[in-house]
């Protein structure tokens, strides 16, 4: 049986320190310890998650799981990791590294290391967990587990190099892996939200559970130098069904942008296989609000799925909070890109200090072909903020059998808007009323819809011309279908107007976009009504 804590050596071989020609008083300065040196390449990693997806998988039951468990929300906010321990603290490179504290809601263990080179040869040294690395109270529960035992996650603390009045880097962090095969990075607007994972798992089936594999060895490979922007994590994935290897190369700009280079090997057979998954929250927008439901007027870290099809249309679905499990697929081949956006920027809209306003957008950009497949949308419902209920992921054509294997290269962008912005006019509201013409009786059943769009190309529309709509729907009937600039004096702000009835229960499928002639003026807005 393979060890599953480290690679296979070489000719079984252990180096020591002193014969890599490495000086070990960085880390010993930072408090930490290394374990003994093993060689280490990613075709090396590739190679052994190749292997372990060809053997049952065999979860880590190392830990006190007792122990764990009284380590709860409470107690493990009083776990702080100590920054004068941190990776890196005093380089190379700009950004330290932080470690996360296992706990209740953290039981997998995970295996931290650093990455030397002697001789052309990269080399792994695991860091040793140790309980001096962070300050806790005297009481804390975690002073019970043994030494050894991993951590839960990383942090990437923000530049030592840059202005620590304005930006420290012990208080202030742009990205975290954190929980199963979760991570997440801040956008340009310096705030946490939606988050991404290495791989989701028959999510929302209805014959079979969701299942979440965990990031259990991470690997940091040392920038060449302090000007590097750029930061290069290996990671180890496994689960019940599945076993894989990462590469993430980490650029901390005025956005974050990460090149992710994914080889998975499968121990059984998928029924939805979604890569590049994003996973948002979504309550409730000026779409569809029930009243009193809460004081704010939006709560979302995400108001839409934004597609750019391989066929090069540009695609807005408005995110819904349904009253049951939804599913979505749109079909494609070669995507350019998809994402999870937050278009609105307006804190007004939203009236709270946890900055919704603010949360990053976050877009994938495939590198090299995909082939056929379908971008799908998966929508929970929820009656609170504290759930991530939307998730977004890529699910290829080719059926994910056990025994199969799937590579694929990708870039994720978190931003405040989509990378590739389109030359049309973008939809920028959705919203939902009563159907029927004020002043009169109010038809039962029938609801009116204003969709609104900016952008130059309704800008440039000659003095007098109105954009022709172009409507559908899955089922049901239109009536009073026009357009109208907004009247807030914006520019190329019009919105489509219409009254929709529905027939039966069950959720419609619309479609609209705006023309000029022979001239498409907006991307398509795509919506899933449901009847109430």
């Amino acid at each position: 049986m393979i060890d599953r804590r480290s690679l296979l050596t070489a000719g079984g071989a252990s180096l020591a320190l002193a014969s890599l020609g490495i000086s070990a008083d960085a880390f010993a300065a930072a408090g930490l310890q290394l374990s003994q040196p093993r060689p280490f390449s990613f075709e090396r990693l590739v190679a052994y998650a190749k292997t372990l997806g060809s053997q049952p998988y065999v979860a880590d039951k190392s830990l006190p799981a007792d122990i764990l468990e009284k380590i709860d929300y409470d107690a493990h906010g009083k776990i702080k990791f100590n920054t004068d321990n941190a990776l890196f603290r005093d380089g190379p490179g700009q950004f330290p590294v932080t470690f996360f504290h296992l706990g209740r809601y953290f039981q997998v263990p995970v295996h931290m290391h650093v990455l030397e080179t002697a001789g052309g040869d990269s080399f792994a040294r695991e860091i040793v967990y140790d309980p001096a690395y962070f300050t806790m109270p005297p009481d804390s529960p975690a002073r019970q587990l043994p030494d050894g035992v991993g951590f839960a996650g990383f942090r990437l603390q923000e530049s030592r190099l840059g202005d620590q009045k304005k930006l420290p880097w012990q208080t202030n962090d742009w990205a975290a892996f954190l929980g199963a095969s979760y991570f997440r990075a801040i956008g340009e607007l310096f705030q946490y939200g939606l988050s991404a994972r290495g791989i989701a798992l028959d999510a929302a089936m209805p014959d079979r559970a969701e299942e979440f594999p965990t990031f259990t060895q991470f690997y940091f490979e040392p920038p060449a130098n302090d000007s590097s922007n750029a930061v290069t994590v290996y990671a180890l994935l496994e689960g019940p069904s599945i076993a894989g290897a990462y590469k993430f190369v980490m650029q901390r700009g005025k956005a974050v942008l990460m090149d992710i280079d994914a080889r998975l090997f499968l121990r059984r057979d998928i029924g939805r296989f979604g890569l590049t998954p994003l996973t948002s929250m979504f309550w409730y927008s000026e779409t569809v609000k029930p009243t009193g439901i809460d004081w704010r007027p939006e709560v979302h870290d995400s108001d839409g799925l934004a597609m750019w099809n391989g066929a090069g249309e540009r695609i807005w679905r408005p995110l819904n909070n349904p009253p049951q499990t939804r599913a979505s697929a749109f079909s494609d081949n070669n995507p350019r890109g998809f994402g999870l956006l937050q278009r609105d920027r307006a804190f007004d809209h939203y009236q709270d200090g946890v900055y919704y306003d603010k949360r990053p957008s976050l877009w994938v950009e495939p590198l090299g072909q995909w082939g056929e497949g379908s971008v799908q949308l998966i929508e929970i419902p929820t009656d609170d903020e504290i759930h991530d209920n939307v998730l977004a992921c890529w699910v290829p054509k080719t059926p994910a059998k056990a025994g199969s294997n799937f590579e694929l290269k990708y870039r994720l962008h978190w931003s405040a808007e989509e990378p590739f912005p389109s030359p049309l006019a973008r939809c920028v509201a959705t919203r939902i009323g009563r159907g029927g013409q004020p002043g009169t009786q109010r038809p039962q059943g029938v609801r009116k819809f204003m969709v609104e769009f900016i952008g130059k190309p309704l800008e440039s529309l000659p003095f007098g011309v109105k954009p022709e709509l172009v409507l559908t729907a899955s089922r049901g009937k239109f009536s009073y279908i026009f357009a109208e600039a907004v009247p807030n004096g914006v520019p190329g702000h019009w919105r489509a107007q219409f009254d929709f009835a529905a027939e039966g229960a069950d959720p419609v499928d619309m479609r609209l976009y705006m023309k000029n002639g022979d001239q498409t003026l907006t991307e398509t807005w795509l919506y899933q009504f449901q009847p109430f």
